[in-house]
């Protein structure tokens, strides 16, 4: 049976899947979703991470639109739906969701305190914007889109971050990459990789632009990542 975590935040309740691992305690991932809520791929997502040892706590960021919200990319209707969501998402609400997900995630049930962070696509600018405004130990980005637009915010993230970009993503052109890297490619904490070739969602399983070879190399620096860190 599936758990969820209900969590507090000054305008109301929210709920939160939680996966868990073989063995706790145990260090704390908190998954953030893409813009089609908490699916099956994000549900796919959370059971790998928590083979690999974490309990993953995924929480629903448009809870204030539709709780409960899980949608495929497979429908031109839920592509509608989930833009015009996306359109409307207060994004500095949506990192105030997402500390409050990181403290009860280093309080809940048969954690050790550490936690980190990842996200895809809006997860993954979450998760940047997040590592700016936390005290999560470690964040890995998938492409998040808009992260352009706050790499000023770059300046504050004191903890380790890896991101992942595709060479040829549809939604961060080539003028948005250029000005993450130059922004952030000094910063001693922050790792870049790029994907040539690659387009959006190359990482997520079933996806339309799904690459295996590429989708294994990113998740493969990605445990190797959350390991050094986490435990």
């Amino acid at each position: 049976m599936s758990e969820y975590l209900t969590i507090t935040v000054p305008d109301g309740d929210f709920q939160a899947l939680v996966a868990r691992p073989r063995s706790e305690p145990a260090p704390a991932i908190v998954l953030i979703q893409e813009i089609f809520g908490v699916n099956d791929g994000i549900k796919q997502i959370a059971g790998e991470l928590a083979a690999q040892g974490y309990i993953v706590i995924a929480p629903d960021l448009f809870w204030r639109f539709e709780p409960g919200l899980a949608m495929s990319e497979a429908s031109p209707e839920n592509w509608e739906k989930a833009f015009g969501f996306y359109n409307r998402f207060d994004f500095d609400k949506g990192v105030q969701d997402v500390v409050a997900t990181i403290k009860a995630a280093r309080t809940i049930d048969g954690a050790n305190g550490k936690v980190g962070v990842t996200g895809y696509c809006l997860g993954g600018l979450m998760t940047f914007r997040t590592m700016a405004a936390s005290d999560a130990d470690v964040g890995v980005v998938y492409y998040g889109g808009g992260t352009d637009n706050y790499v000023a915010e770059g300046a504050r993230i004191k903890k380790p971050l890896l991101m992942h970009l595709a060479g040829e993503d549809e939604y961060i052109g080539k003028e948005a990459q250029a000005k993450i890297h130059d922004a952030l490619d000094g910063h001693p904490l922050i790792q870049i990789h790029t994907y040539p070739g690659r387009n959006h969602a190359f990482a997520r399983p079933g996806g339309d632009h799904y690459d295996e070879a590429d989708a294994k190399l990113a998740n493969a620096r990605s445990a190797a990542f959350f390991k050094a860190h986490l435990f």
